[in-house]
């Protein structure tokens, strides 16, 4: 969504951000070659001295409770688009980090999937619902501790 020449500000920004072993790849909707996913060819066991644990050091008493995450169970859709702009929304009112799951869309031999980060979301039909498996629409949303937890859900289902 940037010009080029956004993209490289903002690219050398996150960098300037970054511990020095750690590469920026740029990529559409997430697609990577295997060998560059895999790290397969990167040496990295050459620096291995000069990248210590995150758990070397004061701070092994981190943990991950400044998020939270919870699971929304929705009815069938009937539009995925208007979908997309109620999660989009939602997110952007509540300061959410992530939403996804999948959603029943009325009339849809497939799962309808949604991916969301802050307001942006990707939905695409992934799989059929197989035999005997129930249609439903569940969402995972993951924002930092505090987050309303009735409203959102209030809001994700109107």
């Amino acid at each position: 969504l940037l010009s080029d020449d956004a993209l490289g500000v903002a690219r050398d920004r996150v960098e300037h951000e970054l511990p020095r072993a750690v590469k920026v790849v740029a990529t559409t909707h997430g697609k990577l070659a295997p060998e560059v996913l895999l790290g397969l060819g990167a040496a990295a066991e050459d620096d291995l001295d000069a990248r210590p644990s995150h758990h070397d050091g004061p701070h092994d008493d981190h943990d991950h409770e400044d998020f939270e995450s919870f699971v929304v169970e929705l009815d069938t859709a009937t539009d995925p688009e208007a979908v997309k702009a109620r999660v989009s929304a939602v997110a952007e009112a509540h300061g959410i980090l992530r939403i996804k799951g999948f959603f029943d869309i009325d009339g849809k031999p497939r799962r309808h999937v949604i991916q969301a980060v802050g307001r942006r979301v990707d939905g695409y039909y992934d799989r059929p619902w197989g035999d005997g498996e129930t249609r439903q629409s569940r969402l995972v949303v993951i924002g930092l501790k505090g987050l309303d937890r009735s409203a959102i859900t209030a809001a994700l289902a109107s």
